[in-house]
């Protein structure tokens, strides 16, 4: 059984008419993976409720006072921007913190299991930095469940690994600082935002960047799995592995120009697994609906096989 982390609470992150990070996308995933023939071997788990694990002090590791604050005042007021693309409703800070519980259910159960968990969750997280939300993002999950992980007494070093499209440049900024984690981002360049740049390393070495240029395909993420990334994390050999699993490479997705197709992510988690089976998977982007279902769909079937 693969226990999928999944709340209807996600869904009230309202980001408004038009906005590609909507909350339709969990909704499609959701009807995709209930409809699988292999929809009996995934045990749907709902996340620990704020109000039973405070959350705070693994959000203020990452985060400053400041940026919390802010969003917080931004739902209680009704709602409004942290910048052009990256908007708060009343509901949403709420929804954010729950997010953040998901990733660290997602730790637990894989630290519990040694088998790998999905966490189906929005806000997204990889672009969110210290002091701002940016990109679609509030908190950053991934960064967050790191030090989460790094509090258990059998994690002494833990990897994230970035397919998102985009450069996680939330999770690089804090990753980069700490030598007991590791970041390795694919994503296309140029694109949004501007980061991940391949001589960027790390003030520990503990950064892999590895930039794409527009109409890559699968052939070229290959490559760069089997020369550069698999070789990076082996070397690390994280106790925990952090997948920011972002849909949005696809061909159909409109924010981008990467040409992979639904079937292979679930090829890269196959690479994944050749490292370890403790893998928490974290939903960050994707804005095709139906591509990024059966992208989902893809990754956790190779992770039943």
């Amino acid at each position: 059984m693969l226990p999928v982390i999944y709340s209807d609470e996600f869904l009230l992150h309202d980001t408004g008419s038009f906005h590609p990070e909507r909350p339709q996308r969990l909704s499609a995933i959701v009807k995709a993976l209930k409809s699988v023939p292999f929809a009996d071997q995934l045990k749907w788990q709902l996340p620990t409720p704020v109000t039973e694990r405070d959350v705070m002090p693994w959000l203020q590791k990452v985060h400053s006072e400041e940026h919390i604050e802010r969003v917080e005042l931004i739902a209680k007021r009704g709602g409004g921007n942290l910048d052009g693309d990256t908007p708060v409703s009343a509901y949403s800070y709420d929804v954010a913190l729950l997010a953040v519980n998901a990733w660290l259910d997602g730790v637990d159960r894989v630290l519990a299991t040694e088998d790998p968990a999905f966490v189906l969750a929005r806000p997204p997280g990889h672009h969110a930095e210290r002091d701002r939300g940016m990109g679609f993002c509030l908190f950053s999950n991934a960064a967050i469940a790191a030090c989460y992980a790094l509090s258990q007494p059998e994690v002494k070093r833990v990897a994230i690994l970035d397919w998102d499209v985009h450069h996680g440049n939330g999770t690089q900024n804090f990753v980069e600082h700490h030598p007991k984690l590791a970041y390795c981002s694919l994503h296309q360049s140029p694109c949004y935002p501007g980061t991940g740049y391949a001589d960027e390393r790390g003030e520990y070495k503990n950064v892999l960047n590895i930039p794409l240029p527009p109409g890559s395909a699968v052939g070229e993420y290959q490559k760069a799995f089997e020369s550069e990334v698999l070789p990076f994390l082996s070397i690390y050999r994280p106790d925990l592995l952090i997948v920011s699993a972002g849909y949005d490479a696809n061909a159909d997705d409109p924010l981008a120009r990467i040409d992979l197709q639904p079937h292979d992510f679930g090829l890269f988690t196959e690479y994944c697994l050749k490292l370890t089976r403790r893998i928490v998977f974290g939903l960050e982007g994707g804005y095709d609906l139906a591509a990024l279902a059966e992208s989902v769909v893809a990754t956790i079937e190779q992770c039943l096989v």
